[in-house]
């Protein structure tokens, strides 16, 4: 697996609503090795100021900020990767700009996608929705536990299951074939966003 790479995915955005920057910092401080900036709907000016902020707080306590969508924005706040979407730039365009270091990840939902996401030169693959999901509008049905071992099947990359995810349902995932999960609500939404991340990496690394 490559260096840098984590179990758990925090989720956040830059719009309204709980301070989003609170909640990462405790994500992070309470161990969440990765955060994944993914904001729609706002300027690039706000973007670009709260990735900034979010890769600062990752820096401080030894984690990795992923910017999803956006590999300029990426680059531009030093962020170690880029989580690109089926609308997104295609991932052997961004490696071109981003260069060999850069984490890129891609979106999969079956296995015959997933390899060619793989050969096109991700990293990683975010795999979903694995459960019914309202964080996200226009999704398709949920994958489940069978769809997600289906990709990670046919891929040799990390798959991180995205969608629903609660601490319940992580280990499953794993029994699936999932690497780790990325969670939105189950951090956000809690209401001790440190203390559902410490359950969730427990539940991750196989503790009861």
């Amino acid at each position: 697996m490559r260096t840098g790479f984590g179990r758990l995915h925090v989720l956040t955005d830059a719009r309204g609503g709980r301070d989003a920057l609170a909640v990462v910092a405790a994500a992070v401080a309470a161990g969440a090795p990765v955060v994944q900036v993914r904001a729609k709907g706002c300027t690039d000016r706000v973007l670009y100021e709260f990735a900034r902020r979010v890769v600062e707080l990752c820096t401080a306590a030894g984690a990795a900020c992923i910017v999803n969508d956006r590999a300029d924005v990426a680059l531009a706040v030093d962020a170690m990767g880029t989580h690109l979407g089926n609308e997104d730039l295609p991932i052997a365009a961004v490696r071109r700009i981003a260069g060999p270091g850069h984490l890129i990840g891609g979106t999969a939902r079956d296995p015959a996608g997933a390899a060619a996401l793989v050969t096109a030169g991700a990293d990683y693959l975010g795999v979903g929705p694995a459960y019914l999901t309202t964080t996200k509008a226009g999704l398709p049905a949920p994958l489940g536990p069978a769809g997600v071992a289906a990709v990670a099947r046919a891929v040799d990359v990390p798959v991180i299951a995205i969608g629903g995810v609660t601490a319940q349902r992580a280990p499953e995932l794993l029994a699936a074939g999932a690497c780790g999960v990325a969670v939105v609500t189950a951090i956000s939404e809690a209401v001790d966003p440190a203390d559902a991340t410490r359950t969730l990496l427990r539940l991750l690394d196989g503790s009861p």
